[in-house]
This record gives structure tokens, sequence and C-alpha cells, in this order.
């Protein structure tokens, strides 16, 4: 078949969300990646994130990416003092109480990752027009229904806003995602300059830029940024926090100095943009131990 008939079709059976994951996760990793997925024997890193989507399904997973609920399970683990400050937590729109909050603040989806609304100024925002994109957001699990990303299913859609957060001397925060695999961290990537000029970098765990980048969308950061003062204690934080986990991504900020915890992750970018250059999809996916099916088992479900 022509590769011009073939994404045609791949681009149509990616739209059948309704089919089984085992089926799905094939036709969305060959429409992104462009290369067929064995499930049996994954090898570069975005397969063994389709995988992890069929196969791997603790329920702890619906918790630690829940914007909310996780919040319980750092307090319990590192420390309350890594959180946010939040004003609240919503079921509804209309139940957000704009005149009560500060001037800057952060509105997040909480069973999403990038459904954000950035407040900087409140008396230049349109009320109207951020309740009506709020209300589209929580009508539908996004994440589940876009990519089968299974961690997402029973998350409860809600809104929570949080503390506007700031470093001195940027416009915007530097984000720090770390790789961890079976609770050791190997890599960062880190996101910079965000609503003005994106650029991304990966780096070691002595903050040297390593060869390989994340999407060719980005901008690369090739020279190199300060090392975060509190490096070190965001590399034991991640290594407790992906304790027990084959597979996890662990985000924080660090706000002047301070460690601030962002979010945890099992699917970056739902499995669509690979490492470049191509070798580095292998490479990292050799990090990557998936956990083996016992005899009988059609998922995994112990943590």
């Amino acid at each position: 078949m022509p590769n011009k008939i073939r994404r045609s079709l791949l681009r149509q059976l990616r739209k059948m969300r309704f089919l089984p994951s085992k089926l799905y996760v094939q036709y969305h990793y060959e429409y992104f990646s462009g290369k067929k997925l064995n499930l049996q024997n994954p090898k570069e890193f975005n397969a063994k994130i389709e995988w992890y989507k069929v196969f791997y399904r603790p329920k702890i997973l619906n918790t630690l990416v829940d914007k909310y609920e996780v919040r319980h399970v750092i307090e319990n683990t590192i420390g309350k003092n890594y959180l946010n400050e939040i004003y609240g937590v919503y079921d509804n729109a209309e139940d957000i109480p704009f005149k009560d909050l500060p001037n800057q603040f952060v509105i997040k989806a909480t069973h999403s990752s990038g459904h954000n609304v950035i407040v900087k100024d409140k008396s230049q925002l349109d009320i109207k027009k951020v309740s009506k994109k709020l209300k589209k957001w929580i009508k539908v699990n996004q994440y589940y229904r876009m990519g089968q990303e299974w961690a997402y299913k029973d998350v409860k859609p809600r809104y929570i806003i949080e503390k506007f957060l700031k470093q001195d001397d940027k416009s915007t925060l530097i984000d720090y995602k770390f790789y961890c695999f079976n609770g050791e961290p190997k890599f960062i990537d880190v996101h910079i300059d965000r609503e003005e000029d994106h650029k991304q970098g990966c780096f070691d765990l002595d903050f040297k830029v390593l060869p390989f980048g994340k999407s060719k969308t980005y901008k690369s950061i090739s020279d190199g940024i300060p090392k975060p003062t509190n490096l070190k204690e965001m590399i034991d934080l991640a290594e407790i926090l992906s304790k027990n986990l084959p597979f996890v991504r662990v985000d924080f900020y660090s706000v002047n100095g301070k460690t601030i915890f962002g979010e945890m992750t099992f699917y970056p970018s739902d499995a669509r943009k690979e490492f470049y250059p191509d070798e580095y999809n292998t490479i990292i996916g050799d990090y990557f131990e998936l956990p083996k099916l016992e005899n009988g088992q059609n998922v995994i479900t112990k943590f």
C-alpha cells in the first residue's frame, strides 16, 4: 500500500477510539512514528509506552496522574512543603469564585496534562471566555480518549486553582522533567521560555547537555543553562517518588532555589514525540524494563 494511502487510513483508524487497546495502540504508534508496533517485544521507548498503556494498570496510577489526589501522595512521601499552594478545587466552572482569587493564579484540569489557564492579571481576564473553555475541558476525559492513556481513565474531572509561581529573574518557569526507571532517574528533560521562545534539552544528572533531544518541534538548548542549586534534592525526590515503578516521569520546578512538585506522568507526549537522533529511541528504550505478565494475566494490576 502506498505510504500516502496508508497514512490516510491510519488517520481514520486512530479516530476509532472504541477499538480494543491492543489494536488501537498499533494504529496510534504507526501513525505518529511511521513504524510498526510489536507489542510482544517492543524495543524503542515510545513502543514500550504503548505497551504500558495496554498492560500496566495498577490502580495507584489513577491517583498519581490526578492533579489533586496526587497531593496526598506527595504529602505522605516527601512532605507537603514541596507542594504548591492551592486556593481551591471545584467540580464546576460556575463554582469558581473569581472575585475572591488573587490577581495572579493558575487553573488546571485535574484529569489531564497541559489544560491550564495562567492568569497574570485578573483585571484583564475574560471570565466568560475562560469559563466556556473550562466547561469544554471537563466534558470529556480527553487524555484517555485521545490515546487510550489508561492512567487517566477513572480520574474525576475537576479544576484545581494554584498559586502563580515566578522565578525572580525569569518571565516563565523552567520545567525539570526527570525520566525515572525502576526508581532510578536517568536524565532530565528541561524546557525553558515556554511562552516566548520554547526551547528543550536533555541533561545528565550532573546537568551536562546530552547529545539528544525530544522532538524537533522544539528549539534546542545547545549551550546549556545554569545548574539549579537544588538539583541534588530534585534527583533524590524523583528517586523516592518513582520507587517500584517501571517508568514514570517526575516533574519539578525550582523557584528561587525551592523545589516545587509539578506532576507525574506515565506516557510522555502520548508516545507521539520521538527522541532524536533516532538511535536514542532504542538507547532510552533499553532503560525501560517492562514487567512480566504472569501466567493467565491480561494486565498487571499489582504495584
